[in-house]
């Protein structure tokens, strides 16, 4: 009976109901929003949903790499082929895309690791392997060259992926995407891997002293944070229904990707999702109220220096602060418990 008792007081913590209020806040939230802001929560759910992606790998490991839109574009482009040349439901080409996403990424950690590639030598190699592909993807005829594929628009339908009514379909997929890979990274972080994962970005030789084999586990980050982009991939073919190089496949997507895990905090559960909060709010307002082109990467990248100076760890540290603050301050119906 006490313990009973223990489980239901917890549910009067501020701790427990405060993260509950912001849950239901964030699952009402598209049914008031006008267009231009719902399409920004879609844009911070699946950004942070990258992010955290991104995070597995170099986040983890210290590994930093600056190539995802390889494996975000591999996605995107098997699911659309699959269901343009072959009706395949985008749900079932997406884990095909996972799939090739993985294998690639496969490819790109034993090519990186065997050499021990680190620091600005893995960022160069990484950015030169997603070129490769883009431009590989660019004199690919069969899939739609330099123009990319267009998708044949359907009426609304779940299994095609397709919603045209409204869009608050999309920000339901993009946030239970982003539920599900919160719950994989915290229980990888917990479990044996995450805990090789940390060892080597804490001190790799040490680790490889202490018989934890580095390279393996170093290409498995990889294969792990390659084949959950290629999801998100997959998400943005559909929401867009068109994909090119240049849309799927961009360094700029690296670079986002990259930007707001770093503001917010790498090698935390919750930095990828503050820093695309941060960025993709930056993009998008900058983009549509100001207009001058680039600037909004000028403003982004400022951000990312400043907090690289001030805060290393990003600006979890300050969040973490103010959100302590108020749970403080909420009010706690805890009951006291007589045996």
């Amino acid at each position: 009976m006490i313990i009973l008792l223990s489980r239901t007081n917890r549910l009067f913590s501020p701790k427990f109901y405060f993260p509950s209020i912001l849950l239901i806040i964030a699952l009402l939230l598209p049914l008031w929003l006008p267009p231009f802001l719902l399409y920004i929560a879609i844009m911070i759910a699946l950004f942070s949903y990258l992010g955290i992606a991104w995070n597995i790998l170099c986040g983890y490991t210290g590994k930093l790499g600056w190539g995802h839109a390889a494996f975000f574009g591999i996605g995107a482009y098997t699911s659309t082929a699959l269901y343009m040349f072959y009706k395949v439901s985008p749900w079932i080409g997406m884990l095909f895309g996972a799939v090739l996403a993985a294998a690639f990424g496969a490819i790109c950690g034993i090519f990186c690791f065997r050499f021990k590639l680190g620091g600005h030598y893995l960022v160069i190699a990484t950015i030169a392997l997603a070129e490769i592909v883009r431009v590989i993807f660019v004199n690919w005829q069969d899939m739609g060259g330099a123009w990319g594929l267009l998708m044949p628009v359907v009426p609304d339908s779940w299994f095609e992926f397709q919603f045209h009514t409204t869009r608050i379909p999309y920000y339901y997929i993009a946030f239970a995407m982003l539920l599900i890979i919160l719950y994989i990274e915290i229980k990888l972080v917990n479990s044996k891997l995450g805990y090789y994962f940390i060892s080597i970005k804490d001190d790799e030789g040490m680790a490889e002293s202490l018989g934890i084999n580095t390279f393996k586990y170093k290409v498995i980050a990889m294969i792990i944070s390659a084949a959950l982009t290629a999801f998100g991939g997959t998400f943005y073919a559909q929401y867009l229904l068109y994909i090119s190089p240049d849309t799927v496949m961009p360094m700029s997507l690296s670079t986002d990707i990259l930007i707001g895990t770093v503001v917010g905090g790498m090698g935390t559960i919750a930095g990828p999702i503050i820093g695309a909060v941060i960025i993709q709010l930056i993009h998008e307002l900058t983009r549509a109220y100001i207009g001058i082109a680039g600037l909004d990467y000028v403003v982004a990248g400022t951000i990312m220096v400043a907090v690289a100076l001030l805060r290393p760890n990003g600006v979890i540290e300050w969040v973490e602060k103010v959100y302590n603050k108020i749970i403080g301050l909420l009010p706690s119906f805890v009951t006291e418990e007589t045996i």
